[in-house]
Formats: structure tokens, C-alpha cells, sequence
């Protein structure tokens, strides 16, 4: 299983980024996804989710209401779209997925199986 996580960039505080991961040697409607980030000096923390077959979404308080996470299944991949940005967002964020034949969310990142590369989102005020 591999994930390929692209779509970081830098914008001012307001602005939007659009952030893919591409699953590969497991279905997204399959598997249990997660947006997770890492900001210099802080622990991994959860930031959205997709439960098993894409029929619930998750997100941290910090997000709601500015970021959306979907599925495209016809490309294999998983969106973050990332609205209404503040500097605080400004982390490294990572796409994960649980392991096959897992149906449980968890907005643990200890609980993930697979991780991809990591992508820079740097929001400036």
C-alpha cells in the first residue's frame, strides 16, 4: 500500500489550497483515511477523516467549517480542501490509512498503518 499526498504550497492568510492523496494497492472506499499534521515542535495531530466507504467525515474542532475532505473513488484518491486559511494552519500535513479490512475511525495517528510522503502548507499572515 502506498500513498502519495501532493498539493502543499504557501498562501496568505485567507486563501485555499486543494490537497490530493492518491491510494495505491488499496480502495478508498475500502479504507478508513485520515489528513493528519505536524507544525515544528508539536506532536502529530489529527485533522479530517473518511470512516470506511466514505459515508462519514471527521474533523477537528480547530477545521470545522474551513476544510473538506472527499473521496474521489473514480481516481483513487483522497481531498483535503483547505479553505479560509491561518497561519496556524502552517504544517506539514500527511494522508494515512488504516489497514485493510479495518472499518473503525480512529483520530489516532498510532492506529494508522500506512502514511504518505508529507506535504508543506505554509500560511502566511
Amino acid at each position: 500500500v502506498q500513498l502519495q499526498a501532493s498539493g502543499g504550497g504557501s498562501v496568505q492568510s485567507g486563501g485555499s489550497l486543494t490537497l490530493s492523496c492518491a491510494l495505491s494497492g488499496h480502495t478508498v472506499g475500502n479504507a478508513v483515511m485520515g489528513w493528519f499534521r505536524q507544525a515544528p515542535g508539536r506532536v502529530r495531530e489529527f485533522v479530517a477523516g473518511l470512516g470506511w466507504s466514505g459515508t462519514s467525515t471527521y474533523y477537528a474542532d480547530s477545521v470545522k467549517g474551513r476544510f473538506t475532505v472527499s473521496a474521489d473513488n473514480a481516481k483513487n484518491t483522497v481531498i483535503l480542501q483547505m479553505n479560509n486559511l491561518m497561519p496556524e494552519d502552517t504544517a506539514v500535513y500527511y494522508c494515512a490509512a488504516r489497514g485493510k479490512c479495518i472499518t473503525v475511525f480512529t483520530r489516532s495517528p498510532g492506529n494508522y498503518a500506512y502514511w504518505g510522503q508529507g506535504t508543506q502548507v505554509t500560511v502566511s499572515s
